[in-house]
């Protein structure tokens, strides 16, 4: 490819469906980016939660300094240490993956029990193994975090632009939680990038990434919309899915930073 990309934006997302933050570098990891969707809140019957059914989860803020994670909602901050943790695991489901994990602390999970109004606990994946996943495209078993599948999402700008021309009401990339957007020529050329490297980091293209209704909601006041699915939906079915960025794995460990080029 002769065609000059390099990374526009990072973002990661410490706790899976909460708001993320965006990162001038970030520290690529077999199980995705440092910190990213390593912890999760789930129910009193241990099961996930995310913004499908809470789409008030999207209005919680995070962000990492000093070693801790303080989360924002409305007017009220809770903050705990990335490295606290119980000791008794607890084994979860993330989809059709079996994942072990361990509640952070019992006043956090008390403090997003009061705020999200149902009884949750705040738990954290420790180590690559404890949950894996399966790509049946490629017969390979990958150490993964908490994210739906893949350890990265990434999304090329053009993607993004092609879309905003077909909607009345522009969007913004935040709809669709990317890890690494790039700078692209055509929309839509990032589905058959096979290997790369971003600086010292190998990755390599999974898949596309098939999309559900949590798109649909605006991560800016929580509201659920009925864009950008039903125009997608129009040009970007494959399968029955509604395809839009592609899921990929790092093959080695190395920070990646905004304005970093992609090298194939």
């Amino acid at each position: 490819m002769s065609a000059v990309y390099s990374v526009k934006e990072i973002y990661i997302y410490p706790i899976k469906s909460l708001a993320g933050i965006s990162c001038q570098t970030a520290l690529a990891e077999e199980m995705g980016f440092e910190n990213d969707r390593r912890w999760m809140l789930i129910d009193a019957d241990n099961q996930m939660i995310t913004q499908r059914e809470h789409r008030i989860m999207s209005q919680f803020y995070p962000q990492i300094s000093g070693g801790k994670i303080s989360i924002t909602f409305q007017d009220q901050k809770h903050e705990f240490s990335i490295d606290e943790h119980l000791e008794n695991s607890i084994a979860v489901n993330v989809w059709d993956d079996k994942s072990e994990v361990i509640e952070v602390n019992e006043s956090t999970s008390k403090w997003f029990t009061e705020h999200l109004g149902f009884q949750c606990k705040l738990v954290k994946i420790i180590k690559p193994g404890d949950r894996k996943h399966e790509s049946s495209r490629l017969k390979e078993t990958f150490n993964v975090s908490l994210a739906d599948g893949y350890p990265y999402l990434m999304i090329g700008s053009q993607s993004l632009d092609f879309l905003n021309e077909k909607l009345t009401d522009k969007i913004t990339i935040l709809r669709f939680r990317p890890n690494i957007v790039i700078s692209t020529q055509t929309s839509h050329e990032e589905d058959d990038f096979t290997t790369f490297k971003i600086g010292t980091v190998q990755f390599k293209n999974i898949k596309p990434c098939g999309r559900c209704i949590m798109v649909n909601n605006d991560p800016e006041n929580g509201k659920l919309k009925k864009e950008p699915l039903k125009t997608l939906s129009k040009y970007r079915v494959v399968d029955n899915s509604v395809l839009f960025g592609t899921n990929i794995v790092s093959l080695n460990s190395g920070t990646i930073s905004v304005g970093d080029d992609i090298v194939f």
